[in-house]
């Protein structure tokens, strides 16, 4: 049992420290999104050992405070996602907001046939903004007669590949485009949303690769931090919605902020995991809004789950520009843009490799 908590100790030490590596390998991306585990796994390896089998000598003092700094490296990702931590996004303090918008974000998992527990959900919620994420044809067909009643205003592109994406809109859109902004087979939209008081504001809603097996993140990093380009170019507000297949604590997610300066409404409130809604044991935060500092928060949700391996989550903000500078904005440093263009260099000649390998082989 003492060689079985020593093997425990260093592996999960290992795999704490292995996310410093800058690189985009799988294998080492993959443990940015356990972290809370591992810190709990590692605590009571470290509490287990010390009890029962310390017998204090240097060499046993250097290994269990290396597990300990190894404890603290993974709280210091996590707290800022805890109630105990600073709130980054205020909220509203409008008694009567009158500027607002609720959006609802779901990854309906493309095989889930469950359309109809999805569809009696999205028609309770009654958001004003709906984006799917992975639906294909059989989901377009099933939704489309309903929703297209209600929302005047869509932009679809399903596919088979679990990268479809749907949008349904109450408010006006304009200037819609479905962009394939690193590779050919998965989409991402922009759009212009028209406030009920003539207000606008830019959606940009994203839904990237996953690291996994023998996938690097090199196309997902560069996609995110595109977005995150586009928004700190624009004249206007800008929110980004999706399953980003990141979760909120990682570099990739941080440095997204810092160079759109957009914020995060679970810093200081809690995960809000939403996958995988299958097993409780294993939850991360993949479903994501972040939003400009002109929207204050109203209300932050993860709704039941309808049958997807994801929660869908709503968020509902009212517009209020004259307060923006209350909040405070994340901030880029020169190390970050040009850390930004560089794994944006990297994940274009990636998604081209990935293009060119698909085109060949048709």
């Amino acid at each position: 049992m003492e060689l079985t908590l020593i093997i425990l100790g260093c592996t999960f030490t290992l795999f704490s420290f292995l996310p410093f590596l800058k690189v985009p390998w799988w294998w080492v991306r993959v443990f940015d999104f356990p972290r809370l585990h591992i810190a709990i796994i590692l605590t009571t390896v470290l509490l287990a050992y010390s009890l029962k089998y310390a017998r204090w000598s240097l060499p046993e003092i250097a290994m269990l405070a290396l597990w300990a700094i190894a404890i603290l490296n993974q709280v210091r990702y996590i707290f800022n996602f805890t109630p105990l931590a600073k709130v980054e996004a205020l909220r509203s303090e409008k008694e009567k907001p009158t500027n607002t918008f609720t959006m609802m974000i779901a990854n309906v998992r493309m095989v889930n046939k469950k359309h109809k527990k999805f569809m009696k959900l999205v028609l309770k919620e009654h958001p004003d903004i709906l984006v799917m994420n992975e639906p294909n044809e059989a989901w377009h067909e099933s939704v489309r007669h309903e929703f297209d009643k209600r929302y005047p205003y869509s932009i679809k592109k399903p596919l088979e590949n679990t990268y479809g994406m749907m949008l349904f809109s109450r408010l006006k859109l304009s200037n819609s485009e479905i962009r394939f902004l690193v590779e050919d087979e998965i989409p991402s939209f922009y759009t212009v949303v028209e406030l009920e008081s003539g207000d606008k504001f830019d959606l940009y809603t994203v839904h990237p690769q996953p690291p996994r097996l023998m996938k690097d993140t090199e196309t997902r990093e560069a996609e995110l931090l595109l977005v995150a380009k586009m928004v700190k170019k624009t004249r206007i507000p800008s929110v980004v919605a999706g399953d980003l297949n990141d979760v909120a604590w990682s570099r990739t997610t941080k440095l997204f902020k810092q160079i759109s300066g957009l914020l995060d409404p679970r810093v200081g409130r809690g995960f809000f995991n939403t996958y995988n809604a299958h097993i409780p044991l294993f939850r991360y935060p993949l479903d994501h809004v972040f939003y400009d500092p002109a929207f204050r928060l109203l209300r932050l949700r993860r709704l039941d789950k309808f049958g997807s391996d994801h929660f869908p989550i709503s968020i509902t903000l009212n517009y209020e520009p004259q307060r923006k500078d209350e909040q405070d904005v994340p901030v880029a440093k020169p190390e970050d843009h040009e850390e930004a263009n560089e794994l944006i260099q990297e994940g274009l000649e990636k998604g081209e490799e990935l293009n060119q390998e698909k085109r060949n082989g048709q």
